[in-house]
C-alpha cells in the first residue's frame, strides 16, 4: 500500500517557509548532489538541551564549529534570541550535556579521540575549571544524573575485560572524588530521589532491560515490575507522589514489559519495604511512548509519543490523571525534551526533512512555541519530504518505510537505494538525513526501511528479529526489494542497498547470502563476521548484545551461519566499505577482513577510513567525505537515465 508516494513540498509538520523553501531547481548530475549533500552537512544543528533550575539558560550541543561542542545559550520568550556562548572543554566532540541543580557547574561526556570510549568532564558555566573527572583512551565513563541538591553527579565505569562488573559513582565536581553507589552486569542509574535515599537503576541485556528501586538506608532493593513477562523497561524517574496517592513516593516508568506497546506505568512506594501495585497513567494503541520528564515537584509530567516516526507531546497533570495533547511542534520528529525544575517550560530538540536540528521552547500554560535556537540558510534546493510506505514481508508482517522520490521521478520507475539502520533496535524516521537528499538530487530514490527489530512498533514487532528471527529480518529486506519493483518505483536490476552499523551487515548479508537482487552495495561500520564481533568489541557492547545476536558460545553456530564474511565468495556486485579508524564497538577488523577476503577473489570492492572517527561520525568532514563518496559510488553503479 502506498501513500501519497513522492512528493517535493512540506508534509504536516513542515513549514513552507522553513529551511531549504524555495524555487525547486532540479539536481540531476552528480556533481551537483555532492554540493547539495555537502551544503547540508554545513547546516549545523543544536541538540541534547539541559536548563538551568530557573529554565532561563540552556546548555546544548552543536556542530557549528564542524565538531559537536558545549555551548550555552539565555532563553528569551518575548524578543530576539541572544548569540549563544561556547564553552571550551576538549578537542574531542562532546555527546552529552547535565547542568547541576544549583547552576554551579556543567558536567558532559566527551568522546575520547572521536572513538567509543567516552570520558565525563566537569565545567563550570564560565568555562573555567575544566578537568576530566573519569574515563579517557584506557577505560569507558558514562555520565549519568545529577543529584537535586546539585552537589554530586553519577558517573558509570563498565568493566574492561569480560565478565568484570559495571561499577557507577557519585562524583564531586570540585574534589573529582569518587563514592561507590552500585555495581552490578550493566547498570545504570536512571534517577536519585531528593533526600539521596532512593536510587533506579537499570539492569540487562538489550531488549530485556529492567528497573530496580535500591534503598540505601536499608541496603534493600525491589524490582519496580514482575519479573518473568517480555520486554523491556529503559526510562525511569523517581518523584513526590501527587499528593492524594498512597506513597510518599511515585517512580514512573516508560516501559512494554508485558505489553504490547511502550507504556507509562506509575509505581507508588515508600519506606520499610512499602510498595503499592504498578498501574498504567498512560498507554496509546497507535503509539509508543518515547521520552518522559517531571518537574522536581512530581505535579507534571511531560510524554513524548512515537507514532510510525513522527513525534506527539502531551502534558500529563499527576493529581488528576487528566492529559493535554500539544498542538503546533514545529517539526516532524522531537528529541531529548526537558521538562523545567518548576513546570514552567520545556525545551527541547526539533527536526524534521527540510529542518536541521534545532532547539524550541514550550510554555506549559500557554502552549505557545519558541524557537531557541536556530541554523543557518540551507542550499536553495527544494529537499525531498519522504513519504510512508507500508507493504508485508514474506511471512505477511506489515512492514514500512521512508520513501524519497528522486525530484522528476514521481512516476515511473528508476534507480532506488534501500536504506537499513543501525541498532537493530534504531527506527528511521523523517529526520534530517543529507545523504538521503543527495542520493535523490542524483536522480536516485531512497527507501529507507523499518524492517522487524525496528523500536516504535510495539513490542512483538522489536523482538520478531531475535536470535533465529534474523533469517526474517534477511527475508524482509528482499520483500521491501520485490515491492518496489511490483510497485513501479524500481527497475529490474537498479537496485541498490547501504546501512550503518547493523545496516551495513545486513547490507554484507543480502550480497552474501541472496546474490542477484542488488546491482551495489555499501557497507558503513558494519559487522562481516559475528563471531569476531563478540571477540573484538567493548565487552560491555558484546554482553549486552547475546538477546540479540546470539551467545558467542551457546549459539556459536547460528553466528557463523549468519555471518557474511564465510560466504564472500558470493558478492560479485561493486561493493563500498566505509569504517571509522577508533571504531571499538564494531571493531574495524570487521572492515578490514571482508574486504581483504573480496580483494583475494578480485572482487570490485572500495574501501574508505575515515580517521579520528569512532563509530559515530561526528565531524562535519567526515560526514561530507562519507556523503560524497557514498552518492558517487552509487551514482556510477545506477546511472540514472
Amino acid at each position: 500500500m502506498t501513500a501519497d508516494i513522492g512528493t517535493a513540498v512540506p508534509s504536516a509538520g513542515e513549514q513552507a517557509d522553513g529551511p531549504g523553501a524555495g524555487v525547486r531547481v532540479p539536481t540531476s548530475t552528480v556533481k551537483d548532489a555532492v554540493a547539495l549533500a555537502e551544503g547540508l552537512v554545513d547546516a549545523w544543528g543544536s541538540w541534547g538541551p539541559n536548563m538551568t533550575p530557573d529554565a532561563r539558560q540552556v546548555a546544548f550541543i552543536s556542530d557549528r564549529s564542524g565538531s559537536p561542542q558545549l555551548w550555552i545559550q539565555d532563553v528569551v520568550l518575548d524578543g530576539a534570541q541572544p548569540p549563544a556562548r561556547h564553552v571550551p572543554l576538549s578537542e574531542d566532540p562532546v555527546i552529552s550535556v547535565r547542568w547541576a541543580a544549583d547552576s554551579r557547574w556543567l558536567a558532559c561526556e566527551v568522546a575520547t579521540d572521536g572513538g567509543v570510549r567516552t570520558a565525563v568532564w566537569v565545567v563550570r558555566p564560565d568555562g573555567s575549571d575544566a578537568r576530566r573527572v573519569a574515563g579517557g583512551t584506557d577505560e569507558h565513563a558514562e555520565l549519568g544524573p545529577w543529584t537535586r541538591s546539585g552537589h554530586r553527579f553519577v558517573v558509570t565505569v563498565p568493566g574492561t575485560v569480560p565478565g568484570a562488573p559495571t561499577r557507577a559513582y557519585l562524583a564531586d565536581p570540585s574534589t573529582g572524588r569518587l563514592d561507590p553507589l552500585a555495581e552490578g552486569d550493566l547498570v545504570h542509574v536512571l534517577d536519585i530521589s531528593l533526600e539521596e535515599r532512593f536510587i533506579v537503576l537499570r539492569d540487562g541485556e538489550r531488549g530485556q532491560e529492567y528497573v530496580s528501586v535500591v534503598d540505601r538506608l536499608m541496603d534493600e532493593d525491589f524490582s519496580a515490575l514482575p519479573h518473568g513477562a517480555t520486554g523491556s523497561t529503559e526510562v525511569a524517574l523517581i518523584r513526590p507522589a501527587p499528593d492524594d496517592h498512597a506513597g510518599p513516593v511515585y517512580v514512573y516508568l516508560a516501559s512494554d514489559v508485558g505489553l504490547p506497546r511502550r507504556q507509562l506505568i506509575g509505581l507508588p512506594f515508600g519506606p520499610n519495604g512499602w510498595r503499592g501495585e504498578p498501574r498504567t497513567l498512560a498507554a496509546r494503541e497507535d503509539a509508543e511512548l518515547e521520552c518522559i520528564d517531571a518537574d522536581d515537584a512530581g505535579r507534571l509530567l511531560l510524554l513524548v509519543w512515537n507514532v510510525a516516526g513522527r513525534s506527539e507531546l502531551e502534558l500529563l497533570d499527576t493529581a488528576t490523571g487528566g492529559r493535554t495533547a500539544i498542538s503546533g511542534l514545529p517539526g516532524l520528529v522531537a528529541a531529548d525534551p526537558v521538562l523545567s525544575r518548576d513546570g514552567s517550560g520545556v525545551v527541547l530538540g526539533v527536526q524534521g526533512p527540510t529542518r536541521p536540528r534545532e532547539l524550541w521552547h514550550l510554555d506549559t500554560t500557554t502552549h505557545a512555541w519558541t524557537r531557541v535556537t536556530s541554523a543557518p540558510p540551507l542550499p536553495r534546493r527544494r529537499l525531498v519530504v519522504p513519504t510512508l510506505e507500508t507493504f508485508q514481508g514474506r511471512d505477511g508482517l506489515p512492514l514500512s518505510g521512508w520513501l524519497y522520490r528522486a525530484p522528476g521521478r514521481l512516476n515511473g520507475a528508476g534507480p532506488v537505494v534501500v536504506y537499513l539502520h543501525g541498532g537493530p533496535e534504531d527506527q528511521e524516521r523523517p529526520a534530517f538525513a543529507p545523504q538521503h537528499q543527495a542520493l535523490a538530487a542524483a536522480g536516485l530514490s531512497v527507501f529507507a526501511l523499518n524492517i522487524r527489530g525496528s523500536s516504535g512498533f510495539g513490542r512483538e514487532f522489536v523482538h520478531a528479529d531475535d536470535l533465529h528471527g534474523r533469517y526474517d529480518a534477511f527475508a524482509d529486506v528482499l520483500a521491501a526489494a520485490e515491492h518496489l519493483v511490483e510497485a513501479g518505483i524500481a527497475e529490474p536490476g537498479r537496485l541498490a542497498v547501504t546501512g550503518r552499523s547493523y545496516g551495513g551487515y545486513l547490507t554484507l548479508a543480502c550480497l552474501a547470502f541472496s546474490p542477484g537482487v542488488f546491482a551495489a552495495g555499501v557497507d558503513i561500520c558494519g559487522m562481516s563476521d559475528l563471531v569476531t564481533f563478540y571477540r573484538d568489541s567493548e565487552p560491555w557492547i558484546a554482553a549486552a548484545a547475546v538477546t540479540k545476536y546470539g551467545h558467542p558460545e551457546r549459539d556459536r553456530a547460528l553466528l557463523e551461519d549468519i555471518s557474511p564474511l564465510a560466504s564472500a565468495g558470493s558478492i560479485d556486485v561493486p561493493l563500498l566499505v566505509v569504517h571509522g579508524e577508533h571504531d571499538t564497538n564494531v571493531p574495524i577488523g570487521e572492515a578490514h577482513q571482508i574486504v581483504a577476503a573480496l580483494r583475494a577473489l578480485d572482487r570490485p570492492v572500495e574501501y574508505l577510513e575515515l580517521p579520528g572517527e569512532g563509530h559515530v561520525f561526528r565531524r562535519a568532514s567526515s560526514r561530507k567525505e562519507l556523503a560524497a563518496a557514498t552518492t558517487r559510488f552509487l551514482y556510477d553503479r545506477l546511472r540514472p537515465g
